[in-house]
């Protein structure tokens, strides 16, 4: 055995020592060794736990599996046994105790025989202390817990560390009795057993040949005090809100503050009617820095000094800790270089090809300059630095794509700008937009300066709440006003009374004559339900079914509802609808309602659409992406099936356009029975476009004649705020004007509610209805009479330069405003109420919508064309082509994820992720977790990042909400989170009583558990493995980076991080579960404006990973020259003697 190896074994026989006497009290080597050999001759870690209880050891899984884990990452490489020699090896307990002895007196010996002096001896210790700071971290200290009659029992310990062995203490073995009391870990006889094994280790490890003196022993004190760790104090001083407490186990001035919140569990007035002046007391630490410590008392029992608040400490002090134990393939310089890390060195796993053969350290600036100096001269080598991890960046690959080189980077590079979606960037609306984005700021920072006023405890504020939810939220939930009813009319009347049934004839005519028609009807006209229904009747459906296409998924389900209800039947059986991850139809089934992105993914089934006989895209005038590529799909099926009958309705008169695409097909106009509308301009722009629809709408129901007022808002928070501050302003009135009955229309509001708004008001009262952009086409409301038009609204749009969407407010089209003016003229005169000029009208509005193809990310569309086999996508039959760069950045990006080969086709990779009806982000990590054996967490995350709003978080109970939800933070990011998250929703059965007591939107859970489902049938149906892995959420973290690779960004040393593609300066969501850590290295999920660029849904990452897992976007960069990041980087000086001071 070579010194080295020697020395690691003792060193390993030092750190089980040092656990087990943390842990038990015990400190005996002889057991250590007992447990290393067990380690040894154990396949597992379930066989050593098993062998563990044989032998009456009752450890906690966790201590366990530490010591299994210790033991097994420094046991020297040749004592270690494989698997197949640990299968044959059947030894006897008597020969594992004389094996036990043999190796000592060997060891033993051969250290007696090299140290021939005490230089000999001086270099080993060295050698030693150098092998246990390289491989081994120290724990943070351990909570004290202890009476105070026993702290001179306590004191008497003392700690040092094993370098050599004494010979006559190595012969001298305990009693077969005591030993067998050691090795069993006996309670009984616990106290015993330590006397016996403490005398041996109090024995000096220092052997000196004279035996003249013995090195003198010091006893271990901590350094510092750690957060979440308890100790004894004394009451020093006593302030109005805060007292001082001086920590009696360090040796300097120790003291810390204790807040008037952290003294009792109950509120208190004055502090000395709890504490006094030199009052013993024990305290938490909460935090410590050099100038300041904050303490409590609350959490602490002060007789028995039980720890009353465990999850605190957890966080405090374990949190990171617990996870790297778990997450054996976390990023390394995540978790060496968060200062609030405190794991113990050994749970990095040396196993992976970031670490082999190496554990990783943070070293100062100074020692990594010298290390560098000695390097350069050759002094030492980097092989010889197992705790130097050499510094790198990350940079672009700059090598185009081989099928887009023809292009041109420069020339791409030029047109790189986001697509004008605004007419006038400087006009009255878009300043309208800024001063909105500022007051939505300043209602934000009130609202939570109002909340942290109030200390108040949990079960305070859940009170509060309860009593004190929104007034309008809680007359709308209990609401009990009697609606008129709808109508009178049975079904059929309803049918023959719609504008279109007078047309029937005519309609049936001209699709017999005709394989491409185009239909012009505005909405109510019954063309979204009666057409199918008319085609059915005629027997259309003899030869195929008739599918009809919404934009949206609430209109699809709706519409299919109503026309299974005309069609007296049961939804699903012969009416039913598709959309993403659910089926509702059936054999059965002739008239079928889908998405239309759904209705694209069967196009890569069946391009023909040969088990349809009518296609029908109903809302074409919305120009959606998917029903854009619908239309060149389409006007290629109806070439090859001559039978096809191709139906394109709009509620738009822009037909000539839709007309002259599908080979000039005739245009069936359906007459709309549309009443005048009178239109009213604001003077001069408004500033605060919300406040003056509040106030219109108030002078509408107090001066205007009978009718409801419809309100355009561009989303969920922009309703809520309208809604609160009408409901207390109404109120203020009194009783002596007319009820307003408020209904806001989003789409996170349960059905229930959201049908109120069909419902017609009581007599004597007015509604309002408050709902976004959905109410322009899709929703039909009768009974509407004014109509408040803001001029806003919230739409997805694509910035090429940094290849994300973002959601922004921007003013809409003169085609928007003409619709939302004719939602005033459906029942009788109506008025619509214009808060922008008639200059802004004319001068800053488009006439039409940019479609949706022109605006948005195309990397889902084109791996989907190039499933389909159509490769030459820049000829593809577009009605509005898309941007060419758009084009290109698709591809770039579906090329470093693999899904595109040098040539521009489909990889297996790309198949495999066209199959998913996911983002192909979403897709590429679900392929490579199966390649990394994590597959089972992974579904899990991709279905509830596929939910939206997961965790429900109310104005009244915002700071309960937060609570909850902070209990399932993970060290790892906010994807761990949701797998927590989802995790223990399943532990508890899927209860919908968890979901309540955690704020957990039960709906978002369920349709994840759906997803999930679909997902998993999905990658069941490709025979890929789903497979869990387990402890190492590491695996889970490099899939992630697998697909997310281009949204990574790196720490900036000023503010927030900056991106790695564009350099874009962008932040933590506060709501992040990593807010507070704020890591070296990390990639997110998507990017959303508010008051800042905000990353939503981060995951910590090493940067090794992106050039391993994206070899063909990033790369290593060159140490000789600077990366194209430092570059752009500027330094300014501090003061220049050419200006002014102060200028």
């Amino acid at each position: 055995m070579e010194d080295l190896q020697k020395l690691e074994y003792l060193s390993l026989i030092s750190k089980i020592c040092t656990e087990l006497n943390n842990q038990l009290g015990i400190n005996d080597k002889d057991l250590a060794e007992f447990i290393i050999y067990m380690v040894q001759t154990s396949d597992s870690y379930d066989l050593f736990q098993k062998r563990l209880a044989e032998n009456g050891a009752d450890l906690s899984d966790s201590f366990s599996s530490n010591l299994y884990r210790i033991v097994q990452k420094m046991l020297p490489t040749p004592l270690k046994k494989t698997t197949s020699e640990n299968h044959h090896e059947t030894r006897s307990e008597q020969s594992r105790q004389l094996t036990d002895v043999a190796v000592r007196t060997m060891l033993h010996e051969e250290i007696k025989e090299n140290s021939t002096n005490e230089q000999d001896i001086k270099v080993v210790d060295d050698l030693m202390a150098k092998l246990e700071n390289l491989q081994v971290k120290v724990k943070s200290d351990q909570p004290i817990k202890h009476d105070d009659e026993d702290e001179p029992k306590k004191k008497k310990k003392y700690h040092h560390r094993q370098r050599s062995l004494d010979s006559e203490h190595d012969r001298k073995k305990p009693s077969h009795k005591d030993h067998k009391h050691c090795r069993h870990f006996s309670t009984d006889s616990q106290s015993s057993s330590t006397s016996d094994c403490s005398r041996s280790s109090k024995q000096s490890r220092h052997h000196d040949r004279n035996k003249s003196s013995s090195r003198q022993k010091q006893p271990s004190v901590p350094d510092k005090p750690m957060p979440g760790s308890i100790y004894d104090g004394t009451v020093i001083s006593i302030m109005q809100w805060r007292c001082f407490v001086r920590l009696n186990q360090f040796h300097d001035r120790t003291e810390g503050v204790v807040h008037i919140s952290n003294i009792h569990k109950d509120r208190i007035n004055n502090i000395s009617d709890v504490v006094k002046c030199h009052q013993k007391v024990k305290v938490k630490v909460l935090s410590y820095t050099d100038t300041e410590m904050s303490l409590s008392m609350k959490d602490v029992d002060q007789n028995t000094g039980e720890d009353l608040n465990e999850d605190l400490t957890k966080k405090l002090r374990d949190e990171i800790s617990i996870e790297n134990d778990r997450n054996l393939d976390s990023p390394i310089n995540y978790l060496l270089s968060n200062p609030s890390n405190t794991c113990d060195s050994s749970s990095i796993d040396t196993n992976s090809k970031d670490n082999k053969d190496k554990s990783f350290r943070q070293i100062s600036d100074y020692d990594q300059f010298v290390l560098n100096q000695m390097i350069n001269d050759k002094c030492i080598d980097t092989i010889q630095l197992p705790n130097y991890d050499e510094d790198f960046e990350v940079e672009l690959v700059d090598e185009e794509a081989p099928f887009l080189k023809d292009y041109g980077k420069q020339s791409l590079q030029d047109d790189l700008s986001p697509i004008k979606i605004n007419k006038n960037p400087n006009g009255s609306l878009q300043q309208a937009v800024m001063m909105q984005n500022i007051l939505s700021k300043e209602r934000s920072e009130t609202n939570s300066d109002n909340l942290s006023s109030c200390s108040l405890t949990s079960a305070e504020i859940n009170i509060k709440a309860s009593t004190n939810i929104s007034e309008w939220k809680n007359f709308l939930i209990n609401n009990k006003t009697t609606f008129g009813k709808r109508t009178t009319m049975s079904i059929i009347e309803q049918r023959q009374n719609l504008p279109i049934y007078k047309l029937k004839e005519q309609l049936l005519k001209a699709v017999n004559d005709n394989q491409i028609l185009i239909v012009i009807g505005e909405t109510g006209s019954g063309k979204t339900t009666q057409i199918t229904q008319y085609l059915a009747e005629a027997g259309y459906t003899s030869r195929g079914r008739i599918v009809c296409t919404q934009p949206r998924r609430i209109a699809a389900m709706s519409v299919a509802k109503r026309v299974a209800e005309e069609f007296d039947c049961r939804l699903g059986q012969e009416v039913g609808y598709t959309i993403r991850f659910e089926d509702c139809t059936s054999p059965e089934t002739k008239i079928k309602y889908v998405t239309d992105g759904m209705l694209l993914r069967e196009c890569l089934i069946d391009p023909n659409m040969n088990q349809y006989s009518v296609v029908l895209l109903d809302e074409a005038h919305e120009r959606t992406l998917h029903t854009d590529i619908l239309f060149g799909l389409m006007k290629q099926a109806v070439q090859k099936r001559s039978e096809l009958k191709l139906i394109v309705t709009s509620a738009t008169l822009d037909s000539v356009k839709f007309s002259e695409y599908f080979f000039n097909a005739p245009i069936f106009t359906i007459p709309s029975r549309i009443f005048p509308v009178e239109v009213f301009y604001a003077k001069e722009p408004e500033i605060d476009y919300l406040d003056a629809t509040i106030i219109t709408v108030m002078q509408i129901h107090l001066t205007e004649a009978p009718g409801d007022i419809l309100v355009f808002l561009t989303d969920q928070e922009e309703i809520d705020i309208a809604c609160e501050i009408l409901f207390e302003r109404m109120k203020k009135l009194g009783s002596d004007v007319p009820e307003l009955i408020i209904l806001p229309v989003y789409s996170a509001l349960p059905n229930e509610m959201q049908t109120q708004i069909f419902d017609p008001a009581p007599s004597g009262s007015r509604k309002v209805v408050i709902a976004t952009h959905i109410a322009e086409t899709s929703l039909t409301i009768d009974g509407i009479y004014y109509v408040i038009d803001p001029g806003f609204v919230k739409q997805k749009v694509f910035n090429p330069k940094s290849g994300m969407d973002t959601l922004i407010v921007t003013p809409i089209s003169q085609a928007q405003a003409k619709q939302r003016r004719g939602r005033a003229g459906r029942t009788g005169p109506g008025k619509v109420y214009r808060l922008y000029t008639e200059q802004a009208y004319r001068d800053e509005m488009l006439s039409t919508n940019v479609s949706e193809i022109q605006r948005t990310n195309l990397t889902s569309t084109v791996l989907s064309l190039k499933a389909m086999g159509i490769n030459d996508l820049l000829s593809f039959d577009f009605i509005d082509p898309p941007p060419l760069e758009t084009m290109i950045i698709a591809m770039k990006q579906l090329h470093a994820l693999n899904a595109l080969d040098d040539e521009g086709l489909l990889t297996k990779v790309g198949r495999h992720m066209a199959a998913f009806p996911l983002e192909p982000q979403l897709s590429k990590m679900l392929i490579m977790s199966v390649e990394l054996h994590c597959a089972e967490e992974a579904l899990t995350i991709v279905s509830m990042l596929s939910t939206q709003n997961v965790f429900y978080r109310p104005k009244e109970k915002a700071e309960q909400a937060d609570q909850c939800k902070a209990r399932f933070h993970q060290a790892e990011g906010d994807h761990l989170t949701l797998l927590a998250i989802y995790n223990a929703w399943k532990q508890n059965q899927f209860s919908n009583l968890w979901c309540y007591e955690n704020f957990a939107q039960q709906r978002s859970l369920k349709r994840a558990q759906d997803i999930r489902k679909q997902m998993l049938a999905i990658m069941d149906r490709h025979k890929l493995d789903v497979l869990s892995c387990g402890r190492q959420i590491g695996l889970v973290q490099k899939a992630i980076c697998s697909g997310f690779f281009r949204n990574a960004a790196k720490r900036d040393p000023q503010e927030g991080y900056r991106t790695l593609v564009d350099s874009q300066v962008v932040y933590i969501h506060p709501s992040s579960s990593i807010y507070h850590k704020q890591p070296e290295w990390l990639c997110y999920h998507e990017l959303v404006f508010t008051t800042k660029e905000y990353m939503r849904e981060v995951c910590v990452i090493d940067p090794k990973w992106l050039v391993r897992y994206a070899p063909k976007f990033f790369k290593f960069q060159n140490s000789t020259r600077l990366s194209k990041m430092n570059k752009e980087q500027r330094v300014e000086p501090l003061c220049s003697k050419y200006e002014e001071p102060n200028s």
